[in-house]
């Protein structure tokens, strides 16, 4: 298993920037890709970014492309989610997420709120 814990969110006016930053911890070893989700009140969970461990490929969700960029630093074992150019509707609270088989997200953060003012 691995843990994550998110941070780095808060509250921001349209327009504005944040990184958010995601460490993990516990079997990194096995991760396969690290990726970013969020969830809007009343709505679904949305998938935004994801990169993979070793080689560094990203993709990223139509709605936050080239407005959001996803790295990684596996020394430090932390992947970021440098967000530009918000919007309101970017308001929700963010996770991050870990794949240690290459086939589905099986272990979560608790999430970090992001709120953009208009």
């Amino acid at each position: 298993q691995v843990q994550l814990v998110e941070s780095g969110g808060g509250l921001v006016q349209a327009g504005g920037s944040l990184r958010l930053s995601c460490a993990a911890s516990g079997r990194t070893f096995r991760l396969y890709r690290m990726g970013w989700f969020r969830r809007a009140p009343g709505q679904e969970r949305e998938y935004l970014a994801a990169v993979t461990w070793s080689g560094g490929r990203t993709s990223y969700a139509d709605s936050v492309k080239g407005r959001f960029t996803i790295s990684r630093d596996i020394i430090k074992n932390t992947v970021y989610l440098q967000m530009n150019s918000l919007k309101p509707e970017d308001t929700a609270v963010y996770y991050c997420a870990a794949d240690r088989s290459g086939g589905r997200w099986q272990d979560w953060g608790q999430g970090t709120q992001v709120t953009v003012s208009s």
